[in-house]
């Protein structure tokens, strides 16, 4: 299974197809919550940590659970997101922060090897390949900032 990372640009907002049923079906919120906590975890090490209160494990744990929440409303179970926060409205909750292609890129990667666990465990791979195809692209409609291009500087 190859989940591929497809570019996106500031201010494009591409369609967004939710993930088969079949997923939550068969991943179970409990797998779910998992996963996603799972990959909160990895953002601590990564280079996206300094967008996530990664120094408060209250607020963090706090985040983990609203991403579980969204993402097992959002997969067709149960509604806990809308119950504790109300609307949806991800790219207005993700405006305070600076989130650029770099940083979308940094955070869909940490999902692939977690992925790649739940094919190992018998998930079918169709199933799998739809949750990521909807971060995928959901994703792109959180960048707000666009990438710093690098420079050098030569010194003579």
């Amino acid at each position: 299974m190859k989940l591929k990372i497809t570019k996106g640009k500031i201010d494009v907002r591409p369609p967004v197809v939710k993930p088969h049923p079949g997923f939550f079906y068969e991943v179970g919120e409990e797998r779910l919550r998992k996963l996603v906590f799972d990959h909160y975890e990895s953002i601590k090490e990564s280079d996206i940590s300094f967008l996530f209160p990664i120094f408060d494990d209250e607020d963090f744990a706090e985040a983990q659970k609203h991403a579980s929440d969204f993402l097992i409303e959002i997969s067709g179970g149960p509604d806990y997101f809308t119950q504790t926060r109300g609307e949806h409205h991800m790219v207005g909750r993700h405006a305070p922060f600076r989130i650029d292609e770099d940083a979308r890129r940094s955070w869909l990667g940490l999902y692939i090897p977690l992925l790649m666990e739940l094919l190992d465990e018998g998930i079918t791979q169709k199933y799998i390949e739809s949750f990521w195809n909807y971060l995928n692209i959901h994703s792109m409609w959180m960048v707000n900032t666009k990438t710093a291009k690098s420079c050098s500087v030569k010194i003579s």
